[in-house]
């Protein structure tokens, strides 16, 4: 996804000299043809997320579009008060980049993995909160935020898919993606876990339960109709993420649920449950020591459909 971000955001500064991308010292490689092409539209704010936040800010207010490129907890935890106070008080147009979301960074320990910042993120007001489910969804929703005003957060995941799109499909922020049919359950996903719900929906198709898969990239604002329509057509909601249970996809997905007076048959949460992720390993590894896998997935559908 990383990549997929980089080279779209490299295609647009090309004709928009409003684009700026500031690295908390980071993305060495990834980040040095830019760097090169476009050095009046490039800041390496060294490790310094706090004040790379602020001078977003000022960027901002004075007519850029920046993009702020660090790993998820430090270019959002570490200067959550930036992000609050000055960007998105001030609704001003930068948007937070964060590569590693969940369990990307998992052989580095808790510091380094990112699993309440959709949570803490969305409760910001005014503040758009994308999550790519694979690199297309990534390349657009980058585009789609140079052309959305406002504070943003854009999670990037290192598990990235490589998956066409529909021939038409356009991607809109607020917006779901239906990539699977099926009315046994309805599999809500967001980021990187997709993959594992699109594992999960084939190995269910063999046992004859038919899913629908949603790919919700975009958290804040949330596509109430598609979960609603989820409720009522299906027969019940699985939500998939890297992140805690607790203020992420689940809870968001029951906020429209309650909001709307609109209840699932069955609603079952797949997410981080015990306390801090104290355990060290591969993102693969991981997801499979907390439970949040495609394995998982498929025995809470199972227990849906009574299989």
């Amino acid at each position: 996804m990383r990549d997929a971000f980089v080279a779209r955001l490299t295609a647009l500064a090309e004709d928009d000299p409003r684009l700026m991308l500031i690295t908390g010292d980071l993305g060495f490689g990834v980040l040095t043809k830019f760097a090169e092409r476009f050095p009046r539209q490039f800041i390496n704010a060294g490790v310094a997320e706090q004040n790379m936040m602020g001078l977003a800010t000022g960027l901002a207010m004075e007519g850029h579009v920046v993009f702020t490129y660090s790993i998820a907890n430090f270019g959002t935890l570490r200067c959550l008060e930036q992000i609050r106070n000055d960007a998105a008080y001030h609704d001003a147009n930068v948007k937070v980049v964060a590569v590693g979301g969940g369990f990307s960074y998992g052989a580095l320990g808790i510091s380094h993995h990112a699993t309440e910042d959709l949570a803490i993120l969305r409760a910001l007001p005014a503040m758009t909160v994308v999550a790519p489910g694979d690199d297309w969804e990534a390349a657009e929703a980058t585009e789609a935020l140079v052309n959305t005003p406002g504070t943003a957060y854009l999670r990037l995941d290192r598990s990235s898919m490589d998956r066409a799109p529909e021939q038409g499909e356009r991607f809109a922020l607020g917006a779901s993606r239906r990539v699977k049919e099926g009315a046994a359950a309805t599999i809500i996903s967001t980021g990187g876990m997709l993959g594992e719900a699109l594992a999960a929906h084939e190995t269910l198709a063999s046992e004859g339960l038919l899913t629908r898969v949603l790919s919700l990239h975009t958290l804040s604002p949330i596509d109430s109709p598609a979960v609603i329509d989820a409720c009522r057509t299906t027969g019940g909601l699985v939500t998939v993420e890297e992140h805690s249970v607790v203020g992420g996809l689940g809870s968001a997905v029951a906020e429209v649920c309650a909001d709307a007076e609109v209840f699932p048959r069955a609603f079952k949460r797949i997410g981080l449950r015990a306390g801090f992720s104290s355990i060290v390993g591969g993102q693969q590894y991981l997801r499979t020591r907390y439970g949040i896998d495609a394995a998982a997935i498929v025995a809470a559908v199972r227990s849906i459909a009574g299989a």
